[in-house]
C-alpha cells in the first residue's frame, strides 16, 4: 500500500506495477474503488509506503445450501464476467475458480441455493460447436438432476450463437436457461458482472419462462437487465454494457436490481409437468457464412462445394439480394447458387440490414434466387440461421433439415416483423 499527496489532495490505495502501455516515469494506485489513477513521479510526494510486496487475490465466496430456496445451476464458462486485469501486462484473463464471482453478489444467496459447476474457462471467441455441445448436456444433466432452472456465464463476443446453439439443442425445455456474461472485467468499478448474475439467477430462480434467454444491462446505467430470447439476440456494441439487443422482436421481460420481474411479450412458459430433456447436440461443422456485397466473387460458393460443405448461409443485401443481373461477367451469383443447390447444399439467405426481413417474391432477382432454390430466412439473424442450419444438418437428412429451417422451431422467425422494435 501507497499514500502520496499531490499538490493539496492525497491518495491512498495500491501501488500497481507499470505495464508496457504505460510511460517510464508514471506512478500507477488502484483506489479502494477499484479504479486506478496514475500521476508522474515528479508530481508526487510519499506520504506512506508499505515496502512488503503483497499479492492481490480476487476473494472468493461459498455458495449457501438453503434448501426452502429454488436450487438453480450457475454453469461457468470463462469469459469477461469471469475475468480481472493482469496488472503486469495490462491486459484481462480468465479466473480459475467460478466462486470468485459469488463474493461481490451475496444477494443472490437470498434468492437462489446456487449449484456451481465449472466447465471451462475460455474466452467465447474459442468457443466452437464441439463447446456447445458440451455445454447443451451439461445444462440437460443439472435440469435432470432436480435444478429449477441454468444460469450460463460466458463471453459475450460469441454469446448470442450460444444461445441460438442451446435453444435448438435443448428442445422440450421446461426450465428456465440463462445465459449472461459482461462487458467489463469483474475488479473494473465499471462492472456490469454483477447486476447481470443476479438478474439472471432472479430469472432462474422466479420466472415461468422455458426457454434460452440473455440476461444483460439494457441501458448503459445499472436501471434494468433485458431478458431476450436466445435466437433473437445480437450484440449491438464492441464496448458498452447494453451492448445487447432483441432483433426484430421485444424482450421477453425486464429484471430491476431487487429482482423484480417485468414480463413485456410473449413467451413459452413452464408446465406443471415435469419431462426429461433428452437434448439433440449434432452440429454440422461443414456450415458456412459468406457476404455477398459490391464487387464479389461468386466462386466462394464453389469453393465451399469442392470442400465438402453441407450448408451455406449468404448475409445478403435489402431483402435477401445478391449480384444476379449484372452486366460484367463473373459476377452473377446465381448460376453458383443453382449448381450448389443441385449438388444437395443446403443455402439460405439472410439481410444484412440487421432489423426487418427478407422477401422472395418482390423484385425479379429475389424471385430468381428463390427458382434456383435458395431459401430466404425471414427475419431471422444472420447468426441464428447459421447455427439452426449447422445444427439441423448435424442432426437430420438433407431434405428433412431443409424443410425444417423454413419453420419456425424456437421462436427464431416472426409471423409479422415488428419494425418498432427498432427504437427498443
Amino acid at each position: 500500500m501507497i499514500s502520496v499527496r499531490v499538490n493539496d489532495a492525497e491518495f491512498e490505495g495500491a501501488l500497481m506495477p507499470n505495464t508496457e502501455a504505460n510511460a517510464d516515469d508514471a506512478i500507477i494506485i488502484k483506489m479502494g474503488s477499484g479504479y486506478n489513477i496514475a500521476f508522474k513521479f515528479s508530481e508526487v510526494k510519499i506520504l506512506k509506503k508499505d515496502t512488503k510486496k503483497k499479492t492481490i487475490q480476487f476473494p472468493q465466496a461459498k455458495s449457501q445450501n438453503n434448501l426452502s430456496l429454488p436450487k438453480i445451476s450457475l454453469l461457468y464458462t470463462g469469459g469477461t464476467i469471469g475475468s480481472k486485469v493482469d496488472y503486469m501486462t495490462g491486459g484481462v484473463y480468465m479466473l480459475t475458480k467460478p466462486e470468485e464471482l459469488l463474493y461481490e453478489v451475496p444477494e443472490m444467496s437470498d434468492i437462489a441455493n446456487l449449484r456451481v459447476k465449472d466447465l471451462f474457462s475460455i474466452p467465447s471467441e474459442d468457443m466452437s460447436c464441439v463447446e456447445w455441445s458440451e455445454l447443451a448436456k451439461s445444462v440437460a444433466k443439472e435440469l435432470n438432476g432436480g435444478a429449477r432452472g441454468a444460469v450460463v456465464s460466458m463471453g459475450t463476443d460469441t454469446m448470442h450463437y450460444a444461445s441460438a446453439a442451446l435453444s435448438f439443442m435443448l428442445g422440450g425445455l421446461n426450465s428456465p436457461v440463462v445465459m449472461t456474461g459482461a462487458q467489463r472485467s469483474s475488479d473494473r468499478g465499471s462492472s456490469d458482472a454483477f447486476m447481470n448474475l443476479f438478474c439472471a439467477t432472479a430469472v432462474a430462480a422466479k420466472s415461468d419462462i422455458a426457454e434460452v434467454s440473455i440476461c444483460m444491462h439494457a441501458t448503459s446505467s445499472d436501471d434494468y437487465c433485458n431478458i431476450t430470447r436466445g435466437t433473437k439476440a445480437r450484440k449491438m456494441h464492441s464496448s458498452r454494457r447494453d451492448a445487447f439487443r432483441p432483433i426484430n422482436d421485444k424482450p421477453i421481460a425486464r429484471v430491476g436490481r431487487t429482482g423484480e420481474i417485468n414480463y413485456l411479450s410473449q413467451y413459452r412458459k413452464m408446465e406443471r409437468a415435469t419431462n426429461k430433456i433428452n437434448p439433440v447436440t449434432g452440429f454440422e461443422k461443414r456450415t458456412a457464412m459468406v457476404i455477398a456485397h459490391p464487387n464479389s466473387d461468386p466462386s466462394i460458393i464453389d469453393f465451399f462445394a469442392e470442400k465438402g460443405y453441407r450448408g451455406i448461409i449468404i448475409e445478403g443485401t435489402g431483402l435477401g439480394h445478391t449480384p444476379v443481373s449484372t452486366k460484367h461477367e463473373g459476377q452473377s451469383w446465381l448460376e453458383n447458387i443453382r449448381r450448389a443447390v443441385d449438388t444437395g447444399i443446403v443455402i439460405g439467405i439472410t439481410t444484412q440490414c440487421i432489423y426487418g426481413r427478407t422477401n422472395k417474391s418482390v423484385y425479379r432477382n429475389l424471385r430468381l434466387l428463390n427458382k434456383a432454390g435458395a431459401i430466404h430466412c425471414e427475419d431471422m439473424t444472420p447468426e441464428t440461421a447459421y447455427v439452426k442450419l449447422g445444427w439441423l444438418l448435424g442432426n437430420y437428412g438433407r431434405e428433412e433439415a431443409s424443410a425444417m429451417f423454413a419453420k419456425n422451431l424456437r421462436g427464431e422467425i416472426k409471423e409479422r416483423t415488428e419494425y418498432s422494435t427498432f427504437l427498443v
